[in-house]
């Protein structure tokens, strides 16, 4: 079995509700509340959710962007968290993070070269005199041409502008990459040619992704393996080709219930879920989903269902299965 490159284990991430003169504690936001799973090298997990489910506190957690309450991360079985600053900023280049919005993520007075191999000269990873050639050489790998090094992100077009982001994270010569959206605000042609783009980068150069996302066509065509969150906890893990062919719990059947099929001939029962999902604040006590699942008994609205294997590698928490 191939040895795992990122394992998460227990990870909660808190985020405290403040009140009062004195700014106290009244509360918590569980974002991510006991979340475990590990990516081999080479692989692309993809977290699926949601909005509010808690996917890209996840990703920010694992890179330290955001502290975690507890629980562990470790790259190469390295606990991520009792890396001192200067250890931390070592291993950064190692992981990367591509976020969602690739114009928000670039100075507008920065020009892409600089911005690029500004990390390069911070981390000393290249010589001042180095740094053009080696920005040039990977824009020319993320589908860019060599003379966009002096151009500002304003002239670039959104797809352009995230295949800028893709560069500046493979530029550092990444291992591990967490792909918070990546394509979400891109129309569908373009998000095509990224995610080819993503899938040559992960062969040619040996990556590790996890990928967050709400697109389950999208996730269908990038992952290895797919985790589905609801409300700070994962519901359902398991291959794509599992998942996708034999969903199990109600709530990964009602997210690919949604999922288009490019057949006018074919149609998919619809599973709409009523109401909302719950304040991350005030989870729902027994399992989170029981106040919009259609199928939901009495022990699922008191206990809590583990996350266990039903076979296969799949993982899943529901009382009814």
């Amino acid at each position: 079995m191939t040895k795992a490159l990122i394992t998460v284990e227990n990870l909660k991430t808190y985020f405290p509700i403040r009140a009062g003169v004195f700014r106290r504690a009244v509360g918590h936001v569980k974002a991510v509340d006991d979340v475990s799973f590990s990516i081999a090298k080479g692989r692309t997990l993809s977290i699926v959710g949601e909005s509010g489910s808690g996917k890209s506190t996840v990703g920010r957690s694992i890179l330290r962007l955001v502290p975690k309450t507890s629980g562990n991360v470790k790259f190469h079985d390295v606990d991520v968290y009792r890396l001192s600053k200067r250890e931390l900023r070592k291993l950064r280049p190692k992981i990367q993070m591509v976020f969602q919005d690739p114009y928000s993520s670039l100075n507008p007075r920065m020009k892409v070269g600089a911005a690029i191999g500004e990390a390069l000269i911070d981390h000393g990873l290249a010589d001042p005199k180095e740094v053009r050639e080696r920005v040039e050489a990977v824009l020319v790998q993320t589908g860019l041409e060599p003379y966009h090094f002096d151009r500002y992100p304003h002239e670039f077009s959104g797809g352009q502008r995230q295949r800028i982001v893709i560069a500046r994270a493979l530029a550092l010569n990444p291992e591990f990459i967490v792909l918070d959206e990546p394509v979400s605000a891109l129309d569908v042609s373009i998000q095509a040619q990224i995610l080819n783009l993503l899938a040559d980068l992960r062969e040619m150069h040996g990556l590790t992704y996890l990928f967050i996302s709400h697109d389950l066509s999208v996730v269908e065509f990038i992952s290895d393996e797919v985790a589905v969150m609801y409300l700070g906890t994962i519901v359902e893990h398991a291959s794509r080709d599992e998942l996708f062919a034999h969903p199990l719990h109600p709530y990964t059947k009602a997210l690919l219930s949604a999922v288009p099929i490019p057949d006018p001939t074919l149609k998919r029962e619809r599973i709409v879920l009523k109401g909302d999902i719950p304040s991350p604040a005030d989870p729902p006590r027994g399992c989170r989903f029981h106040t919009r699942c259609p199928f939901a008994e009495d022990r699922c609205r008191e206990a809590v269902p583990e996350l266990r294997d039903v076979g296969g590698g799949h993982r899943v928490a529901c009382h009814l299965v």
